[in-house]
């Protein structure tokens, strides 16, 4: 006799196949489903609200729809099989596309969340189409079909929600908001350890150069340098602020942003001195210096709004200062 689904369900490992549930667990599923999809359309909302207030409103109102979903579902359900619904989840059925919470999303990303929820449509409407099929009440195949064909146009319905309410304006101010976030969590911190590692690194490793004429030691003792470095800027900037307050994001991102490009920015110069030539590699690393010192002073004009030449001299002569007290240390 072949086992009742409907006590088996929850024990099978890896989850139970859609083809084996019944009409019951197929409504409490939805139901579970329309729970899940509001309460991310909530915290997405919620999410946005600050930042992109169109767009949070756009997902209150796919919000509300969802509890709609919900709630016709609860009605049908409670005529059918009475008030008591049983828990089943999208993770214990197999198949399920696996919903993103939004601190996963992190740096919050507008498109990614749209994209999101692009997929949970799609998804929804296969699985309330398919739902429908299976099912031999006419009340609840109705009721999935409708969902189904609902589903189908919900997503058509969020663009229209979104052009009525995300204008050419709002639009251009979600891109200034994405550009501000970018700065202020990525391209900021990145600069200032690519800045600190490019100069901060100058003088040990070509004292050590003029020092031992010597390019492995000069190149071990710049790859600790630069690693060095790449440590302490990654736990100084992940322990400075939390960012809730200056918007500057997740602090063990910028961490690790910050950290790398150090590390980055002594390495550069450092790997030079792999070349066996000591000449040859002292003329190298000069080279990349500079185009280290050229390429900051672009990034300062191109993201920090810096005037090119104030850049240059800022970044050039401290990082000048900074080699030329190496060579005078390493030559003493």
């Amino acid at each position: 006799m072949k086992p009742d689904p409907s006590s088996t369900w929850y024990r099978r490992s890896g989850g139970i196949d859609f083809t084996d549930l019944t009409e019951q667990q197929i409504l409490a599923l939805a139901i579970s489903l329309e729970e899940d999809d509001a309460r991310i359309y909530e915290q997405y909302a919620d999410a946005l609200r600050e930042n992109y207030p169109a767009s949070a409103r756009m997902f209150t109102v796919v919000a509300q729809e969802e509890h709609q979903h919900r709630h016709r579902l609860i009605e049908l359900y409670q005529a059918k099989f009475g008030d008591r619904i049983p828990l089943i989840r999208r993770q214990d059925v197999r198949g399920f596309i696996e919903r993103k919470p939004i601190w996963l999303i992190q740096p919050l990303d507008i498109e990614k969340i749209r994209r999101q929820v692009e997929a949970m449509e799609s998804e929804s409407e296969a699985f309330y189409t398919q739902a429908a099929h299976r099912s031999q009440d006419a009340a609840i195949r109705k009721l999935l079909g409708d969902l189904a064909a609902e589903e189908n146009v919900h997503e058509a319905k969020a663009e229209s929600i979104e052009s009525e309410l995300i204008t050419a304006s709002v639009h251009a101010s979600e891109k200034e908001t994405r550009r501000r976030q970018l700065l202020l969590q990525i391209i900021q911190p990145g600069l200032a350890g690519l800045m600190d590692g490019s100069v901060s690194t100058l003088a040990p490793i070509f004292a050590a150069a003029f020092a031992t004429q010597d390019t492995r030691s000069t190149f071990l003792i710049g790859l600790a340098a630069a690693i060095g470095a790449g440590i302490s800027m990654a736990f100084a900037e992940a322990m400075s602020d939390t960012g809730l307050l200056t918007g500057r994001g997740s602090p063990w991102i910028r961490g690790f942003v910050t950290g790398g490009m150090t590390a980055l920015g002594g390495l550069f110069h450092t790997l030079p001195f792999l070349i066996a030539n000591f000449r040859v590699a002292l003329t190298v690393a000069v080279v990349v210096v500079l185009v280290e010192l050229t390429t900051i002073a672009w990034i300062r004009k191109r993201y920090m709004d810096t005037p090119f030449l104030s850049a240059v001299f800022q970044v050039v002569v401290g990082g000048a200062l900074v080699f030329l007290a190496g060579i005078l240390i390493g030559s003493a």
